[in-house]
């Protein structure tokens, strides 16, 4: 498998993948049935990692509590008006056994689904939920002491973070998995990490994971760090990341966490033995539909930058599509995948899909491909397969006033890239709503008795400057509003 130093991810909500899947072949799809052909394509699109999400055994508890709950239900039936129950199979995130689920094949069927990825280059990124555990787990019975147990007094007082529960030595009272801002998740039960047999035996648990796959996308990675912990619950708890990462790399030399992470901590969960950490600030930022936050974002040290997940959807984020207008979409998409670290993609994101798919279920919506989205993003694509954006080093470009009174150049953010003389990308994006012009101060080594090409990767168009006129002005852009160039920079003669 290639190491790229700015790998491609892409994920995928395997569910309802399977589901749609299981439509046309008349039966129940598994993960056997994933077709070699979209394999084929991923790898041909350029993607480095495939994060499948839920693919772990979930149970009828966490399934009850999703089917009964009024307000996940209200939501469930904004996204399928046509809803059933039949379409709600729990979250993937109420996790009962980190085997795989029998319904998508077993464990077996993941293994044959990750040799065939293997053999195109593909590796495979899976769930780890660190916090919590699905009402019905065996460790409710045969270690109870691995949860967070509560009293009388919080029950009163705290109704929806706190419940009973059934267990073979009779009821307990224990708390639903939550983070410290909101309340808790009814399908879930929190985990003590105040307890090291229960950070002893969820290493145990990500080590058997790295066994199936090349890496883990760690859920809400932040609530077990003891400074979080200690806030939410008022349990004192050792560090769990540093030494559990650790004792994974030991049995796995080469397996790779990216963190779910927000409140400013990326850095923090960096230092803990995550290679990605996710980067919702930028995307805070470009939602903002601001140039000067976004440009002063990227003004952090690559050693920082290098380790983050850019992306603009997921999962849990509203859809690209349904948040931006089609034209910042685009230059959100320029500013955000041509900037280094992990490039972050989900499924239905090329075809302009708008409904968010709760995961809680396993269908999704009928909607229509916008076509002109799913041409821009397959020139992305092949933009960022270049040997300088995949390989090469990057600078955040200066943009200059393009003439004395013109204050437009506050409007570009401009990155460059260079793995060699030959190899060279310059993306330039006007996030605004206006017209807007600059000089790009171009970090590279120019020869004035040269003359050099800009091929525009995103366009059908391309310009000759002379070295002596880049050398000394710069590289002049003028842009509509939201509008990008991506241009390969190479000598004519």
């Amino acid at each position: 498998m290639t190491n790229p130093r700015y790998p491609s991810l892409y994920q995928i909500n395997t569910r309802v993948w399977l589901t749609e899947l299981s439509r046309t072949l008349g039966r129940r799809a598994t993960l056997d049935d994933i077709p070699d052909a979209a394999l084929d394509q991923f790898a041909q699109q350029g993607f480095d990692w495939i994060w499948l999400l839920s693919v772990w055994q979930t149970g009828p508890a966490a399934q009850a509590v999703s089917r009964a709950n009024p307000g996940w239900r209200r939501e469930f039936e904004e996204t399928l008006p046509d809803l059933t129950d039949e379409d709600i199979a729990g979250s993937g995130f109420a996790i009962q056994s980190y085997t795989v689920h029998r319904d998508l094949g077993g464990d077996a069927a993941l293994v044959r689904l990750r040799a065939r990825m293997q053999k195109r280059g593909l590796k495979l990124m899976l769930d780890f939920v660190p916090n919590h555990m699905a009402p019905d787990h065996l460790w409710i019975n045969e270690h109870p002491d691995y949860f967070v147990h509560g009293r009388e007094i919080d029950l009163a007082h705290s109704p929806r973070n706190y419940c009973r529960v059934k267990t073979k030595t009779g009821s307990l009272l224990l708390a639903y998995g939550r983070d410290p801002y909101f309340e808790g998740w009814p399908d879930t039960l929190q985990l003590n990490y105040g307890n090291p047999a229960l950070q002893q035996a969820m290493t145990g648990e990500l080590i058997r994971i790295a066994g199936q796959c090349d890496g883990v996308r760690c859920d809400m990675a932040m609530l077990v760090l003891p400074d979080v912990f200690e806030r939410t619950w008022g349990i004192r708890a050792d560090l769990f990341w540093p030494k559990a990462t650790e004792s994974v790399r030991r049995a796995h030399p080469n397996f790779q966490f990216m963190a779910e992470v927000y409140w400013d901590l990326e850095w923090t969960m960096q230092h803990q033995g995550f290679d990605y950490a996710y980067d919702k600030r930028l995307y805070d930022r470009l939602r903002e539909h601001h140039a000067r936050p976004v440009r002063e974002h990227f003004h952090a040290g690559l050693d920082y930058q290098d380790k983050l997940a850019r992306f603009l959807e997921n999962h849990d984020e509203p859809r690209t599509a349904a948040t931006f207008s089609r034209d910042v979409h685009q230059a959100a998409a320029v500013v955000t995948f041509l900037s280094p670290g992990l490039r972050f993609f989900h499924q239905g994101q090329f075809e302009g899909r708008q409904k968010r798919i709760s995961p809680h279920l396993v269908r999704a919506p009928a909607e229509p491909i916008d076509t002109d989205l799913s041409e821009f993003y397959a020139r992305l694509l092949t933009a960022l397969r270049q040997p300088a954006v995949r390989d090469g080093n990057w600078q955040l470009v200066e943009c200059r006033p393009a003439w004395d009174g013109n204050p437009t150049h506050d409007c570009f953010i401009a990155f460059a890239w260079e793995k060699s003389p030959a190899e060279r990308v310059i993306a330039a994006v006007n996030y605004s709503d206006h017209q807007s012009q600059s000089k790009l101060h171009l970090p590279f080594a120019i020869e004035s008795n040269k003359t050099y090409r800009f091929q525009d990767l995103l366009h059908n168009a391309s310009y000759d400057h002379p070295g002596a006129e880049l050398a000394t002005n710069g590289l002049f852009v003028d842009l509509p509003a939201w509008g990008s160039h991506v241009f390969s920079m190479t000598t004519v003669c």
